[in-house]
């Protein structure tokens, strides 16, 4: 006994002819012979045919490349780079002298700094207390003691 079933879901025909032995469907290798000289592209599950035309779905002759950009940015570290502050592990303390513990974050910003030595303006992220710093000492002191390259940044 051999049964088709066939179907054409936005131009790609699915189909399936199967022959009942014992008790397990076979697909006719005529079929195959038919589907690969009609060009057809071809895939065989559980005994149904799924075939498109290659010719109906035209992709470009040059690959499309497209910059990968994660959807989720990286986040700069909380450290300031020419103090090394950081962030400072403490207790949340409520009314009923309940311990939780909490971070308290480093006062940073970002800055556009004039650097005497580039001629130039270099933007950092510096805590309040190098802001200090610098207008004492001058740039390239802190950065110097630091060990930090401006001409890189």
């Amino acid at each position: 006994m051999a049964t088709t079933i066939t179907a054409t879901i936005g131009g790609l025909a699915v189909g399936s002819q199967a022959v009942m032995a014992a008790n397990r469907p076979l697909v006719k290798a005529s079929m195959k012979a038919v589907g690969s000289e009609l060009g057809f592209v071809t895939s065989q599950l559980n005994g149904i045919k799924i075939s498109c035309d290659p010719n109906q779905f035209k992709l470009p002759s040059t690959a499309l490349s497209v910059p990968f950009r994660p959807s989720l940015q990286p986040v700069a570290k909380r450290v300031c780079p020419l103090t090394g502050k950081k962030s400072n592990k403490a207790n949340k303390v409520s009314h009923s002298n309940h311990k939780t513990k909490r971070l308290q974050f480093v006062n940073l910003q970002y800055k556009r700094v004039w650097w005497e030595a580039g001629k130039r303006y270099v933007k950092l992220r510096l805590s309040t207390k190098a802001m200090k710093t610098i207008e004492k000492n001058g740039l390239d002191a802190v950065a110097k003691k630091a060990g930090i390259n401006l001409s890189k940044e």
